[in-house]
């Protein structure tokens, strides 16, 4: 049965105790791509080196972009719990097990157009294209697990059991650096030792979110064929899921924009914007729990058909989103210098993005309204405003990088642009949130 604990009345208190452990859970994926580079770094060939991070970056794009199974699982959980429902939430995970174990299968088959698509864009050396090979065709086979584990995260995060959402991903992270170490340097197994820990990593926390979710009650393989199949429940799963599908690929280009413009302003700025960017995502990962916790709490909202509750719900994630995105920007700016230092040595990089870091800074700030708005639009599955709203910010951005480079502003004119991205992103959900909450509720609750 649904632990009576995911109903608990929305409270600060409540709204921490959801946001931490995802915050937490957050902070501990960065240490997988650093134990990794580090190990490999260790043997001291710099292709091998060069192989792994990039095979990091194909991964997480590859695996980024269907990151939607995690989001629609999670909204659609989530009203399931509030609608108390213990079938329908054993039924969202079926599908979405499905879903993951379907895309997975195709990633597999499909991995040696994909593997040639890589090597030609990547542009790399041979005897790092080498490496990448060899990596790929290992780790790829993790497809199914890694996107079962969206699922499943998916369906824990729903409940409201953000604890148990980090116990996976600690899990995983852990279970992989370990796995890495020894493969690596205690069996000498180099590239081949770094992609077999990814991939029986990812499988250790399939089995392990099995379990997690069996103790709580839901039994996804024995839901019956008809009903993961049920055509209604079926084209609203893929309807959500297409719509924040395509969400997150058009995030994915304005990232991708950004860092393919600041790569014309030359060698010294492209490597100061790499330091600034690394320091605004460890600020999201502060803010990633608030999108985690408004999503959960108001899926169960929604699902309970209560307005105050969501009303309740959305206001508390927004004012805590915002006030640790002025605290983190604060400790951005505070900080900043110091951890440009120690990223850099460069004395030209350390300059340039001495001057580019206020507006670096102020980025958490302006992250901290969309990424709240984010976990309320997924957790009352408003994904196609979300979907429609995230392609005008782009068109914003889009509109705002021409006209800031026709004014001379350069690269501030880029992080300035970005700024506008973010804005808009969520003043645009801000405008709509009253006429989607009055269409979900159409009567006082």
């Amino acid at each position: 049965m649904i632990q009576a604990a995911t109903l608990t009345p929305l409270t600060n208190r409540r709204i921490l105790a959801l946001a931490i452990p995802a915050t937490l859970a957050s902070v501990t994926t960065p240490l997988i791509g650093f134990v990794g580079a580090t190990v490999i770094g260790r043997l001291g060939d710099a292709a091998l080196l060069g192989a792994v991070a990039l095979g990091g970056v194909v991964f997480d794009a590859i695996f980024w972009s269907f990151g939607c199974l995690r989001m629609a699982t999670a909204g659609l959980t989530a009203q399931a719990v509030g609608a108390r429902d213990d079938t329908e939430v054993a039924r969202t995970l079926a599908r979405s097990l499905a879903a993951g174990a379907l895309i997975g299968l195709v990633l597999v088959l499909a991995q040696i157009p994909i593997a040639a698509l890589v090597a030609l864009v990547s542009g790399a050396s041979p005897d790092v294209l080498m490496g990448l090979a060899i990596y790929f065709h290992i780790r790829i086979f993790a497809a199914p697990f890694t996107l079962a584990n969206y699922a499943i995260l998916g369906s824990v995060l729903g409940r409201g059991r953000t604890d148990l959402g980090l116990l996976i991903q600690v899990a995983i992270n852990l279970t992989n650096i370990a796995l890495t170490l020894a493969l690596v340097i205690g069996f000498g197994l180099g590239i081949t030792g770094a992609a077999i820990a990814a991939l029986i990593s990812d499988v250790a926390g399939t089995a392990l979110g099995l379990a997690v979710v069996h103790h709580l009650g839901t039994r996804p393989f024995a839901v019956r064929r008809a009903d993961v199949l049920d055509a209604a429940a079926l084209a609203r799963t893929l309807k959500i899921n297409a719509d924040v599908l395509i969400r997150t690929l058009a995030l994915v280009a304005a990232i991708v924009l950004f860092a393919a413009i600041g790569a014309r302003f030359g060698d010294v700025t492209l490597a100061a914007n790499a330091v600034l960017w690394n320091l605004f995502l460890i600020g999201g990962f502060f803010l990633d729990g608030f999108t985690v916790a408004s999503e959960a709490a108001c899926g169960q909202a929604v699902g309970a058909r209560n307005r105050h509750a969501f009303a309740v719900a959305a206001r508390l994630s927004l004012l805590w989103s915002l006030g640790f995105g002025v605290a983190v920007s604060a400790l951005s700016y505070a900080g900043g210098s110091a951890f440009i230092d120690t990223v850099t040595t460069n004395p030209e990089v350390r300059l340039a993005a001495y001057g580019y870091l206020p507006l670096a800074a102020a980025a958490p700030f302006f992250a901290a309204l969309p990424f709240a708005m984010d976990g309320i639009f997924v957790g009352a599955t408003w994904t196609r405003a979300m979907r429609d709203l995230m392609m005008a910010a782009v068109v914003a951005y889009l509109l705002a990088l021409v006209g800031f480079q026709a004014l001379g502003w350069g690269n501030a004119g880029l992080w300035g642009a970005f700024l506008l991205f973010l804005a808009a992103r969520g003043i645009g959900q801000a405008i709509v949130y009253p006429r989607l909450s009055r269409r979900t509720f159409p009567d006082d609750a």
